[in-house]
């Protein structure tokens, strides 16, 4: 007997250090493909409010059949497009991938620039100024990563009718970008010398009447809409054309719901034009549906025309994960949407129901400078204002003997004083700043020291810079920072987290489901529960 065990024990023991797979788990499957959905202005609280409304094959079978971190949180400010995207792809922040805004002041270049202008590029199949690159970010995107880690054998590929959409996500290798100029989808020549054969066919089309023959009708009666408030409010945008802000709006198709449509469709011809998902290795589409952006600016979250948008959003993730399954397989393909941001209400809704708010006009920064001369006799110590970003006039300030430091004091402690305006801080003493995280960190991690102003400005609650019409985003609070993250697909189980997750741990969770390594600025952490 004892015999027999030892033998039955040394077998078994030749069997496991023998083979290398026992006690190992199986290999991950890899999709064929990765569609990145980002939609711009997406608060988190959309993917519930207007669910009962919602068809089985859009948002539900996302949340059904899908994995959702309830919990995630952009972790910079300003909480704008372009930091967004970037942060998403590169797993990063402005302060260490450089896009510290939609736009920044150069003080080489001695002028404000877009965060993907390229001088050394030109436009094609649309306007030939349309000199845009990825040259501004600093660091590899996932999809770059996924790139050299195939010898460029995967495809990748940025879909927007902006360009920072289509251009950030993409990165710096990306086979395509294109974006929409004069009601075309175009590129550059950073990218390639013409536009494929099936752009310049799909451009062909007449897509404002094939879409919205007669403009942009509510999907069902306006008032079934009770999530909303009323359609005619004198703080919604009046468009060009229009006497009231009221259905039926006739828009160009970017500004209404079906722009969201036809940024999908250009995407279905894209993956068929570059064979996506057919090779050896995983491809990424990065495609980001900017219509919901331009409808929230002028109507803001409480409107009848964002849960429009909604609704309509809904039927095309239907279709368009319908196309998905049909092309990859329901098991064939890996899925996630996010947002770059989300949205605070419009002013005028805000006091309207006696919620905080309140309008920061120019005026405020015009009494500061005429306040800035009094005090130091001498006019143009600020050399700029972008955002919530202040830039000072070195050269000014150094011809006229004054220490930078005691302007940035004085203009600190006038902006205190201004209401709407709950502190400011000098940019380069942050980290020893006495202020609550994470709001101090999301600062800091905005704060990129070649790009960014002198001075950061932090808002109270509600307000808003300009009117008291329309809505906004751009601060650290949770209705701009705030933003869904449902994945669905290749892996992926059914489930949700309540637990803080960053919006730079996607390209990290993406990096480890792919087995490739993550961009080279990443800070962000995987999110192991959304695999089994």
């Amino acid at each position: 007997m004892k015999k027999t065990v030892f033998l039955l024990l040394c077998v078994m023991t030749f069997h496991v250090f023998s083979n290398p797979c026992v006690a190992q788990t199986a290999p991950v499957k890899k999709p064929k493909i990765v569609v990145g959905l980002m939609v711009d202005q997406m608060r988190w609280d959309y993917l519930y409010k207007y669910q009962d409304r919602y068809g089985d094959g859009g948002f539900k079978r996302l949340l059904d059949q899908g994995f959702s971190c309830e919990n995630t949180m952009i972790q910079h400010a300003p909480t704008v497009t372009a930091c967004g995207h970037s942060s998403v792809y590169t797993g990063s922040v402005p302060a260490i991938n450089g896009i510290a805004g939609n736009s920044w002041y150069d003080r080489a270049w001695g002028r404000e620039i877009s965060n993907v202008e390229d001088s050394t590029v030109t436009g094609i199949g649309g306007n030939a100024k349309q000199n845009k690159s990825p040259r501004n970010l600093l660091t590899t995107t996932i999809g770059d990563e996924l790139r050299i880690a195939t010898n460029y054998q995967s495809k990748v590929v940025g879909i927007s009718i902006k360009d920072r959409g289509a251009i950030l996500p993409g990165g710096h290798t990306a086979n395509g970008a294109f974006w929409e100029e004069s009601g075309k989808f175009t590129t550059s020549t950073y990218y390639m010398e013409a536009l494929p054969d099936w752009a310049k066919k799909f451009n062909e089309k007449d897509w404002d009447k094939l879409l919205m023959p007669k403009g942009w009708k509510t999907l069902y009666p306006v008032d079934t809409y009770v999530l909303s408030d009323k359609d005619d409010k004198d703080y919604e945008t009046i468009y060009k054309g229009e006497k009231k802000p009221v259905f039926p709006h006739k828009p160009s198709i970017s500004r209404s719901p079906f722009g969201n449509t036809w940024t999908l469709e250009f995407a279905k011809v894209a993956m068929e034009g570059y064979k996506l998902g057919q090779g050896n290795f995983t491809d990424l589409l990065a495609i980001s549906l900017s219509s919901p952006d331009k409808i929230g600016h002028a109507y803001g979250p409480n409107s009848i025309e964002v849960e429009d948008n909604y609704l309509r959003l809904d039927k095309d993730l239907e279709d368009l994960f319908g196309y998905l399954d049909k092309r990859y397989g329901k098991d064939g393909y890996l899925f996630f949407i996010t947002a770059d941001h989300g949205a605070n209400h419009s002013p005028g809704y805000l006091e309207e129901n006696k919620l905080p708010t309140g309008v920061l006009t120019n005026d405020v920064f015009k009494e500061l400078d005429t306040e800035l001369e009094k005090k130091f006799g001498i006019p143009g110590l600020i050399l700029t204002r972008n955002g919530y970003q202040i830039y000072l006039d070195y050269d000014v300030i150094s011809k006229a003997g004054i220490d930078k430091i005691t302007v940035a004091d004085y203009i600190i402690e006038q902006l205190k004083q201004v209401p709407g305006i709950e502190t400011a801080f000098l940019n380069e003493a942050l980290a020893s700043a006495t202020y609550p995280e994470p709001i101090k960190t999301m600062l800091i991690n905005g704060f990129n020291p070649k790009r960014s102003g002198d001075i950061v400005i932090v808002k109270s609650s509600g307000w808003k810079s300009g009117s008291r019409t329309g809505a906004t985003h751009g601060d650290w609070n949770p209705y701009d920072a705030h933003i869904p993250l449902v994945w669905m697909g290749t892996g992926i189980r059914p489930g949700k987290t309540h637990r803080l997750v960053g919006m730079t741990d996607i390209a990290s969770t993406l990096a480890a489901i792919l087995n490739i390594q993550q961009p080279s600025g990443s800070i962000g952490h995987v999110i192991t529960e959304i695999t089994d």
